[in-house]
């Protein structure tokens, strides 16, 4: 590129000459960088747009589903026992007497300080567990640290620690790796072979090992003391299925019977209708913020109308539309408003939890099918918009990104094309100067050739 030789032999700013040319040159290109972030700024909403429009979808999607609004409490008449309840539950009340607790079988074996041997090889150990099952363990040597190691690897149903019992000498324990009945275990020095031959050692056997605690399941009663009483069992705390969908766990035994009451769960089922109501909202009100005309002032300091984003965009428009028509329409024959959900003149919607829940208590099956059936409407608006392969604002985002892309290409086209410009005015100013200094050089030479005759013809 050509070195500018800035007013030389002109005088003249050069530099900014070309600068004011290069500014008109650019205008093409400044008109496509405005043009670019203007996308840009349109795409990010969108996005933003898109994010609110997955998050109602989510919400009402999950609001729709099976069971979604079976929601239940359930209470204790004793803090010894909790109750927990699914969307399978029903609404009733049950009493039951929690007579035993469950437990995890742990057996001691006698104090020793190495594992006995069996024709010199370390003795063979075999667990059995509850179904009959043989687990013939082969320690690598007569440590105990060894013998626990290779117990705990066998999974034989129940793992050991070795425990110090004075003297030098230490205790196995045994703990069941399952709790209740089903965790019942003996273990035997001897193979699987001499325990089915009845030859193998009962550890328990020992006069100084115990079974510490017995594995034992817990067990409540109901209707305790009548001749429908009916026991309950449990290799844990917890009693599945007391009442459909309804578990209980103790945490004592209960002197006299525990009432468990189970009830609709007025304010979460509420909840639910609420956010739902608050999530289109949501939508809805990005959707005006970003549709409103504004005022700005121009140039010459006069008021003037300024478009929203989303001002007349027939796609974002379409997509309120369907989200508003979800949830304004009558549901099952009745008006949303039945249920608490008002539309207002703004275009949103308000909530009437107290005309809900009264709804709600009148008649539940309906209430709680309205409003599934009014995320179900919701949900499918939410999806058509912001499905990310064929939602209509998807295909929006995708359509900006696609111009931007565009102009960003045609952006560094027109840098390199103002590089090549700006270095050919550059050239024709440098190509000017150094013909004005030319001409410059032969004008004073001249002028001194011609001064020189003028004396010699005066005769100075």
């Amino acid at each position: 590129m050509a070195t500018a030789i800035d007013g030389l032999a002109s005088g003249l700013n050069t530099t900014a000459i070309i600068n004011s040319l290069m500014s008109v040159e650019a205008l093409p290109q400044t008109q496509l960088k405005t043009k670019l972030a203007s996308n840009q700024t349109i795409i990010s909403t969108l996005q933003s747009f898109n994010t609110k429009l997955t998050a109602l979808r989510d919400l009402a999607s999950g609001n729709a589903a099976a069971g979604a609004l079976n929601l239940f409490t359930a209470s204790s008449s004793s803090p010894s026992v909790t109750a927990k309840t699914t969307t399978t539950a029903a609404a009733g009340s049950i009493d039951l007497t929690v007579t035993q607790l469950a437990q995890t079988q742990v057996n001691v074996t006698a104090a020793m300080t190495s594992w006995p041997t069996d024709g010199g090889a370390p003795a063979r150990l075999t667990l059995v567990d509850s179904t009959g099952k043989k687990t013939e363990i082969a320690p690598a040597s007569t440590s105990l640290d060894d013998v626990v190691t290779a117990i705990n690897a066998a999974s034989g149903g129940a793992h050991a620690v070795k425990v110090p019992a004075g003297n030098g000498t230490y205790r196995l324990q045994l703990t069941a790796t399952a709790s209740g009945e089903a965790g019942a275990f003996t273990a035997y020095q001897g193979t699987a072979a001499q325990v089915t031959a009845g030859t193998a050692v009962d550890l328990m056997a020992d006069p100084t090992a115990a079974v510490v605690k017995s594995a034992q399941d817990a067990k409540a009663t109901l209707y305790a003391g009548t001749p429908a009483a009916q026991v309950l069992t449990s290799g844990t705390n917890t009693f599945a299925d007391v009442l459909p969908g309804v578990s209980v766990t103790a945490t004592a035994v209960s002197a006299s019977p525990v009432t468990i009451t189970v009830a609709s769960d007025v304010p979460g089922i509420t909840k639910k209708a609420e956010d739902l109501v608050k999530s289109v909202n949501d939508v809805l009100g990005f959707i005006a913020i970003y549709t409103a005309v504004s005022k700005t002032t121009d140039a010459k300091g006069a008021t003037v109308p300024k478009a929203g984003i989303f001002t007349g965009n027939s796609t974002v428009r379409a997509v309120n539309d369907q989200v508003l028509t979800a949830l304004s329409r009558p549901i099952n024959g009745k008006s949303p408003a039945e249920y608490g959900i008002n539309i207002t003149k703004a275009g949103d919607f308000t909530f009437d939890a107290e005309k809900f829940s009264k709804a709600l208590a009148a008649d539940p099956a309906a209430a709680q099918a309205a409003v599934q059936g009014l995320a179900t409407r919701v949900a499918d608006a939410a999806k058509a918009a912001a499905d990310p392969y064929n939602g209509s604002v998807s295909g929006l985002i995708k359509g900006r990104e696609s111009e931007v892309r565009d102009l960003g290409n045609r952006i560094a086209d027109w840098d390199q094309r103002l590089i090549t410009r700006r270095a050919t005015l550059q050239a024709v100013y440098t190509n000017m100067e150094v013909m004005l200094g030319g001409l410059q050089s032969q004008s004073a030479w001249l002028s001194g050739q011609i001064s020189s005759l003028s004396k010699q013809s005066t005769g100075e």
